[in-house]
């Protein structure tokens, strides 16, 4: 008896340490790919890549997630996270340019670079520490997905402006309903691959990022 009551007290330490070591993981390769992004974003910007090159990088970055999801228990995990990330960050650097050329362009991208940070440490810092099981929200987030996705491509032969502000607005509040999803997944054991983690999470606030340098920048206008 005494043998079982040690053993079920110390589960659930063992299940803390290896959860905090994901986090660990994940918050560190999250902001080492953010900052490798931001440095082929630079380069892209540099080079003046035009914008259908940005297009090019960006689908080619999102093939490589099958590669990433495939290789993410392997040793190589982390060099094709990096891989897809830094051409995500190219791929972002013709638009970083068309919004830079405005007038208040710098200030514009600062704004949602500033709101962007703000947004996504205030929600983890929430789910971190109320550890609180936002699981119910999958449902709810994948149908947004999915609805946003198909009116963004009937707004592309439509043309309109409000729709255009409308999905943005949507994509906001997506991804940060995303970003307590999948904190709260690794809080409470639903992710243990730190890898997987740092893609979803990278995701959420790659376009929280340039949903909120949309509607800046529409409004700017």
């Amino acid at each position: 008896m005494a043998f079982n009551q040690s053993y079920n007290t110390a589960k659930p330490v063992m299940s803390t340490i290896e959860t905090n070591k994901v986090l660990k993981n994940t918050y560190f390769l999250l902001a080492m790919t953010l900052a490798f992004s931001a440095v082929t974003a630079g380069i892209s910007m540099a080079l003046q890549l035009p914008y259908f090159m940005g297009i090019v990088f960006t689908l080619v970055s999102f093939g490589l997630l099958f590669v990433v999801n495939k290789k993410a228990d392997t040793a190589s995990g982390v060099f094709w996270v990096f891989a897809f990330t830094g051409l995500m960050g190219a791929g972002l650097g013709p638009l970083l340019n068309h919004y830079a050329a405005m007038p208040n362009g710098p200030m514009l991208i600062m704004q949602a670079l500033g709101s962007t940070a703000l947004i996504f440490f205030g929600l983890s810092a929430y789910a971190l520490n109320t550890k609180k099981d936002f699981s119910f929200m999958g449902g709810f987030l994948t149908v947004g997905l999915i609805v946003v996705i198909v009116a963004s491509i009937v707004n592309i032969f439509v043309g309109s402006s409000l729709m255009f502000m409308v999905l943005n607005a949507a994509v906001v509040l997506i991804m940060s309903g995303l970003i307590l999803f999948d904190t709260s997944r690794i809080i409470n054991g639903g992710e243990t691959n730190y890898i997987r983690a740092t893609v979803s999470l990278y995701l959420s606030v790659y376009n929280l990022f340039t949903s909120l340098l949309a509607l800046l920048g529409a409004s700017d206008d």
